[in-house]
């Protein structure tokens, strides 16, 4: 199936539905305190750049790109839909936040990920795409149920 990646302005009541079940999956994988997802108010911050990936008209996932300064970016709010699981839906998002944060001219790119089993399709989503695992970045501190991430850019 072929992609298409919008920006989004996250009024949309289909986006809306994916977060809010994004959120409801981190919260079912991670108690509380190891939680990073961010909720709509947030996202809608301007250091924070939000796509949704849509395919035949449904839509099918989204993915954030956080600009933590003028060398790093944090990819945030990765969700493929349940219908469209291991259908590319990931990396047709991924490789937007890649390109905009090169475009931006960032030097690396880094995120935060859980580590239970749940998570293991997207840590494998991330080392195919050059992320190596490192240490907490920016306000994150070492969590059992974190996994961080990097990619020089």
């Amino acid at each position: 199936m072929d992609f298409e990646v919008r920006q989004d302005d996250l009024t949309g009541a289909a986006i809306q539905a994916l977060l809010r079940e994004h959120m409801a999956g981190m919260m079912s994988s991670s108690p509380p305190e190891s939680v990073h997802a961010l909720p709509l108010d947030a996202l809608r911050k301007p250091d924070i750049t939000f796509w949704s990936v849509w395919g035949n008209g449904e839509l099918c996932g989204c993915g954030a790109l956080k600009s933590l300064d003028e060398k790093q970016g944090e990819v945030k709010s990765m969700r493929t839909a349940k219908k469209f699981l291991r259908q590319g839906v990931g990396q047709a998002a991924l490789s937007q936040i890649i390109r905009t944060a090169q475009y931006r001219r960032y030097e690396s790119l880094s995120l935060e990920t859980g580590s239970t089993a749940d998570f293991k399709p997207a840590l494998a989503l991330y080392l195919r795409n050059g992320f190596e695992f490192c240490g907490p970045f920016g306000d994150y501190r070492p969590d059992p149920f974190s996994v961080f991430m990097t990619r020089r850019l």
